[in-house]
């Protein structure tokens, strides 16, 4: 079936027909409101291992023809968030160590993957990645017709066309979505800025010394071109969660902190620290926030095991304390 699946280059209808489940993204938010709920699309089985088996043969033609964005980590072998921070945390301190002050600026993007527009994305496949003839026509295939209906409670809503969006629950969804963006990575070099791609979690950073203030002008217009670029691709950056934090020695950033109050309307972090793929950067990259707030969680949860210790076996307690 999935050798012949590839073979015509068709994706059969049944593979393309997601449930949604909505999940309650806390405990406590309130059942009644609908923005609290977390749609969880779930795919028939046999359309996943079909899409194994191309996810394989795509990053195997990619590798070979050096076609992955090189500071993109998201959805690779031997990339992760650990790679992408190492890289952007050992170019910070670097600066730091001689005597340069960095800007971080640290790109949100709004639902990202849902509004990923199918014509572009199949001409990016086609002209960037090089997926022509019957490869291109399953691909095609994948991306049209495709249907969900909601669960709840036992009941079923009635099936509704997905225009946009990689669809959400694959496997190949993610790595579509990194080709998407693609471009993005040609477009931040022109500006000689650094940066550094997690999916769609995009950081730019510049290191300078602190009276050459004039290169913020770079940065900015840097952003000008990536919004210009989003909105045309219909991607929405989210300027109310994109952060900028000036780091590095203390004395040389207070030179420049009131110099850098917004970037293309984006305004600097009011506090001196921000969260970066998970991880809590302050301005002295001395990590203390971060290992203060992973030391609070991890009281909160032995607090929480101290109270039911006297219901568990040893072995049980130990489970949950380790």
């Amino acid at each position: 079936m999935i050798n012949l699946s590839l073979i015509i280059g068709y994706v059969p209808q049944a593979f393309k027909l997601a449930v949604v489940k909505p999940l309650l993204k806390k405990p406590s938010l309130d059942p009644a409101v609908l923005a609290n709920y977390r749609p969880i699309s779930n795919l028939p089985f046999i359309s996943k291992i079909l899409e194994r088996v191309v996810v394989k043969q795509l990053t195997d033609h990619l590798q070979r023809n050096g076609l992955f964005e090189e500071f993109q980590s998201g959805f690779r072998a031997q990339h992760s968030t650990e790679t992408a921070l190492v890289k952007v945390t050992n170019d910070l301190l670097m600066a730091s160590d001689s005597g340069l002050i960095s800007v971080l600026v640290l790109l949100d993007l709004s639902a990202a993957f849902d509004t990923v527009d199918h014509n572009i994305l199949l001409e990016r496949l086609e002209h960037a990645v090089g997926i022509t003839s019957t490869a291109l026509q399953w691909f095609v295939s994948y991306l049209s017709n495709r249907l969900q209906f909601v669960h709840v409670n036992g009941e079923s809503s009635s099936h509704t066309e997905v225009n946009y969006g990689v669809p959400q629950g694959s496997v190949l969804g993610p790595i579509l979505f990194t080709l998407y963006m693609l471009p993005l990575g040609s477009i931040i070099r022109r500006h000689s800025i650094h940066f550094h791609c997690y999916a769609d979690d995009t950081q730019l950073y510049l290191s300078m010394k602190p009276d050459n203030t004039h290169q913020l002008v770079k940065l900015q217009e840097c952003l000008k071109d990536i919004k210009t670029w989003m909105a045309a691709n219909f991607l929405l950056l989210n300027s109310d969660k994109t952060e900028v934090i000036v780091l590095g020695p203390e004395n040389l950033r207070n030179m420049v902190s009131n110099q850098i109050l917004t970037l293309d309307g984006i305004t600097l972090a009011s506090s001196n620290a921000v969260r970066n793929l998970g991880v809590i950067f302050d301005q002295d990259m001395s990590f203390n926030a971060h290992i203060k707030q992973i030391c609070k969680t991890a009281f909160f949860h032995l607090r929480n095991i101290s109270k039911i210790r006297n219901i568990l076996s040893q072995s049980d307690a130990e489970k949950l304390v380790h």
